[in-house]
């Protein structure tokens, strides 16, 4: 992004970060070098509660098992803001080969998870240096975002009643927008993660007399197949969801049918009434194609993470903060839908505010192997942060 289209504030706020950026960059690459999965991230931790002790910060850790929060209290406003990074890893085996490629075999920061929170940590350092600001921030350096709620966790920890927020924010870069391009939705923005397993439970035999045998595998077709109709007939046209059967497994040979079949599904949605008819469909379908074959269906739904909503007025806010910093170009607010899903909804369940993605330029996908943040973001998104919180603690 060209400096030219930021605004004169945005730009003496990156004058002032370009003095510690290197230094950030060093902690990013640190962090990318030292994966750590959900609920493990101890090593972490200890670097992002240390650099905030450095600074200033009231710290408590051990939030949600490993989440951190930094705290600063300013003047005598009584305001307060929260702004969230997370920073847990993927079970990936890296292929980039970079010179900071990961030195644990099998994890990799492959969604840039250690670019959020070092862009969190650059606005940390510069509110600790400036404090222009009149009220209370909360830095809330989150774990277990992949797929293990580490947002609920830490609200269950009690995150909002040690530190209550007006508002609360998130940000996640995004490969294939524009380095440093804004992007959000009002309203509900990301769909609600569900997993399903079903296992359907039939009667071994000899796969020469298939008449002496109840066919799992059969039955288990069956059900993948109508699964599908779901969609296309029972979810209203003007609704999104999604149903994949992305693991089936039974049988060991050709000649033998097995007792059971299992398939696991993915299921997702946008709207709380959907959720809940998605799952009626899938526990009735199931059970009732296992019964036409004689044979029976378990199912356990699982939900996961839920609808994230994005708050009009916090949206609006962002939204406008954003515009006077890069520029109203450099803004969509209007961005389609993305299919993924962010344990941030728990977080905008409890509070309001809103979550938005900064365009991460021409790099490889979220979750691909070859994936790597872009260090450009670093004063870019710290220089956000800034600007929103200090707006919004005027």
């Amino acid at each position: 992004m060209s400096n030219e289209h930021l605004s004169p504030d945005a730009k003496k706020i990156l004058q002032t970060m370009a003095s510690y950026v290197p230094e950030m960059e060093a902690v990013r690459h640190d962090l990318h070098a030292h994966p750590e999965t959900a609920y493990e991230e101890h090593r972490t931790a200890k670097v992002i509660a240390d650099l905030l002790k450095k600074w200033g910060y009231e710290v408590t850790t051990g939030l949600g098992k490993t989440g951190v929060v930094g705290r600063l209290k300013v003047g005598d406003g009584k305001k307060s803001i929260g702004l969230r990074a997370d920073f847990d890893a993927l079970p990936i085996t890296e292929m980039t080969n970079l010179e900071y490629s990961s030195c644990h075999e099998g994890k990799m920061h492959a969604c840039g998870h250690d670019g959020h929170t070092t862009m969190l940590l650059t606005a940390a350092r510069y509110f600790a240096e400036t404090k222009n600001f009149n009220g209370t921030l909360n830095l809330i350096f989150q774990p277990a975002e992949e797929g293990f709620a580490g947002a609920k966790a830490m609200i269950d920890d009690g995150l909002f009643e040690k530190f209550p927020c007006d508002a609360v924010f998130g940000m996640h870069n995004w490969p294939g927008s524009p380095t440093g391009k804004i992007s959000v939705n009002t309203g509900a923005f990301m769909p609600s993660s569900d997993t399903v397993k079903i296992k359907v439970i039939g009667k071994g035999g000899h796969g020469a007399v298939p008449d002496k045998a109840i066919d799992p595998i059969a039955a288990s077709a069956a059900i993948i197949s109508s699964l599908q109709t779901i969609v296309s007939r029972n979810v209203p046209p003007l609704e999104t969801a999604v149903v994949t059967v992305g693991s089936f497994h039974a049988g060991f040979a050709a000649n033998v049918i097995p007792d059971s079949a299992e398939m696991l599904l993915t299921v997702r949605c946008f709207s709380p009434d959907v959720r809940d008819l998605l799952q009626s469909r899938i526990e009735s379908l199931a059970k009732l194609q296992a019964e036409s074959f004689g044979a029976t269906a378990e199912v356990d739904y699982q939900r996961s993470y839920p609808v994230l909503v994005n708050h009009e007025a916090e949206t609006a806010f962002a939204v406008d903060v954003a515009a006077k910093v890069f520029g109203r170009d450099h803004v969509d607010d209007n961005m389609t839908k993305p299919s993924g899903s962010e344990d941030f909804a728990f977080m905008l369940e409890k509070v309001p505010g809103s979550y938005v993605v900064i365009g991460n330029g021409d790099s490889a996908p979220l979750h691909s192997p070859n994936y790597n943040f872009n260090d450009e973001l670093l004063p870019l998104g710290g220089c956000y942060w800034v600007s929103l919180a200090e707006t919004y603690l005027k």
